[in-house]
C-alpha cells in the first residue's frame, strides 16, 4: 500500500466525539504494551505518527487518523492493565465497547499480542465478542524478532490453538523487521473493500 497522507484527526472519551468523517475505519486492539502504535507507525512508513511508550496504559483515548483520505486508522485503549484506578479500566471498557458496538464505519479490527505470551481471558473474550457481533478479526503476534525462529513457529500454533484458529490466521509481525506487514496490509485492504 502507498501511503500518500496520514494525518491524526482527533482523540476521543466518548461517542459524542468520534469523528463525523465518512470513511471505512479499521481498528488496532490489544493488551498495554503488545505494540498497537508501533504496528500502525510501520504500516504507514511513520516514525511518530501514533506515540509509542514503554510505559503501559499511556493511550487513554481512541485516536483516529485519517490514511489517504480514503480510510481511517482507529488506535484502541490497551486492555489489562491493572496500574490504573479502576474506575479508569471501566470508562475505556465502555468506550471502547460503545464504539466496536455502534461504529457503522467499522470493516475490522487487527488485534496484536505479544508472540511471548499466550492468549489470556481478556483475547478469548475479544475474539468471541468480535464473533458475535460480526467484526472481522485478524490476529497479529508482535515482537516476532524477538524470538528463535523455531520459538516463532512453536508460539504460533500454540496461540492458534488456544484460540480455535487456524495457525495461517495468526500474522508473525515484527515492528523492527517489518515482518508481517505486506500480509497485515492485504487482510486491511480486503477488508476496506469488502473482499474477506
Amino acid at each position: 500500500m502507498k501511503i500518500i497522507s496520514a494525518e491524526f484527526i482527533t482523540s476521543a472519551a466518548k461517542q459524542s466525539q468520534f469523528p463525523i468523517e465518512n470513511f471505512p475505519e479499521i481498528a488496532f486492539a490489544g493488551r498495554s504494551n503488545a505494540g498497537k502504535s508501533s504496528m500502525i507507525n510501520v504500516l504507514l512508513n511513520r516514525r511518530r505518527l501514533v506515540k509509542t511508550s514503554s510505559t503501559p496504559g499511556k493511550t487513554r483515548l481512541i485516536n483516529f487518523f485519517l490514511i489517504n483520505k480514503e480510510f481511517i486508522f482507529v488506535d484502541l485503549p490497551g486492555y489489562g492493565y491493572a496500574n490504573v484506578p479502576k474506575a479508569v479500566r471501566i470508562g475505556w471498557k465502555e468506550t471502547v465497547e460503545t464504539y466496536l458496538l455502534n461504529r457503522a464505519l467499522l470493516k475490522g479490527v487487527v488485534l496484536i499480542m505479544d508472540i511471548r505470551r499466550v492468549p489470556e481471558k481478556e483475547e478469548h473474550d475479544l475474539i468471541g465478542w468480535l464473533k458475535h457481533f460480526g467484526i472481522g478479526c485478524r490476529l497479529a503476534v508482535s515482537k516476532a524478532d524477538k524470538v528463535s525462529k523455531s520459538e516463532l513457529i512453536r508460539q504460533r500454533s500454540r496461540i492458534a490453538e488456544a484460540l480455535l484458529m487456524e495457525k495461517e490466521a495468526v500474522i508473525p509481525f515484527s515492528a523492527k523487521t517489518r515482518q508481517g506487514s505486506d500480509a497485515v496490509w492485504e487482510w486491511i485492504k480486503g477488508r476496506i473493500h469488502g473482499a474477506v
